[in-house]
């Protein structure tokens, strides 16, 4: 069904794990990956079994960007016939949507490398975890572009805008360790653990309360763009909703009968 990566299923199908399989180009990406991805995202999130999915990557790099040759023929005029912009705005714009409008849980698990888009791939998802030997680039600049894939959005919530200038005008190369002391990512893990680890993590969010999930990673979107007022009227309005779905009944049937 999908070309460019495989697609791993665990607990019974309820933790779907995508893994970017074009290790000879380090999981760099293209037309047809972007639009698997989001194809992918999409049915993942339709699919009511489902209740998490992840991202990873084959081979050394987790993802190492856009594949310049997939993108644009140096010798064409590639600023006249805006052909860069259509490939962010049919590609890339919506799997970011696709990711972050998703009512599942998505987590990134980098696994090497990330660098540009792909580093961003790894950031616009839900929480990401990565092995001690990954490290991720902002390296846009370093050929002269900006960074897209929701990097101009997330990059300055996630660490500032003091940091994100400088991670982004530089392309800094910032490994885990220090990604998670500046908020960038959730966790790192030893390399050998890492599967382990991020498995524990990932079968947790498989059994969780997906819907209650879905409302929290709504609401926190939303409260970008909220006075407090709004975000405590959305508060009651979800936490309503939340209530009346089948997870909250059976946890508090759990909670009574202490049992999981």
């Amino acid at each position: 069904m999908y070309t460019q990566f495989e697609v791993e299923s665990h607990f019974d199908g309820r933790l779907q794990v995508i893994f970017l399989n074009q290790p000879e180009v380090f999981n760099s990406l293209n037309k047809v990956m972007l639009k698997e991805l989001r194809s992918a995202v999409e049915a993942f999130g339709k699919d009511e079994t489902v209740r998490c999915i992840a991202i990873s990557g084959r081979g050394k790099a987790f993802c190492a960007g856009q594949n310049l040759k997939d993108a644009v023929d140096l010798k064409d005029h590639v600023d006249d016939d805006r052909e860069i912009q259509r490939i962010v705005i049919d590609y890339y714009n919506p799997l970011v949507e696709a990711i972050t409008h998703s009512k599942k849980p998505i987590i990134s698990l980098v696994n090497g490398p990330a660098v540009g888009a792909g580093a961003m791939l790894a950031l616009i998802t839900d929480f990401t975890l990565a092995t001690e030997s990954a490290y991720f680039s902002l390296a846009f600049a370093n050929i002269g572009l900006i960074p897209d894939t929701a990097g101009t959005y997330f990059l300055p919530r996630l660490v500032g805008r003091q940091l994100a200038g400088y991670l982004a005008f530089t392309g800094k190369k910032v490994p885990a360790m220090e990604a998670k002391k500046l908020g960038m990512i959730a966790d790192v893990f030893p390399d050998a653990e890492f599967a382990e680890k991020s498995f524990e993590i990932l079968g947790h969010l498989s059994f969780a309360a997906t819907k209650a999930i879905g409302l929290t990673k709504k609401a926190f979107f939303e409260a970008e763009s909220n006075t407090l007022k709004e975000q405590l009227d959305l508060e009651s309005i979800y936490q309503q909703s939340a209530a009346q779905s089948h997870d909250f009944r059976e946890g508090i049937t759990a909670f009574l009968e202490k049992r999981k």
